[in-house]
């Protein structure tokens, strides 16, 4: 499954929507992507799980390039 993930860069950075980034990241459950993750230090806000036609728009986003790890 696909996962959107949203976060911040640092751990100790607030979570403010203008600075929030996102990437896309395969896995079969939100834990393993967090497990992935861990090694980077990043303040995540939200894991949201992509399928169905909101995987579809995701895909025509320009910056839409899932990270395998």
């Amino acid at each position: 499954m696909i996962y959107k993930v949203y976060f911040q860069e640092k751990l100790t950075e607030v979570p403010v929507r203008e600075r929030t980034n996102t990437l896309y990241i395969k896995g079969n459950t939100e834990g393993e992507v967090r497990l992935k993750l861990k090694d980077r230090h990043y303040n995540i806000e939200y894991i949201q799980p992509l399928d169905g036609a909101y995987l579809d728009y995701e895909q025509q986003n320009e910056n839409y390039k899932v990270l395998e790890i």
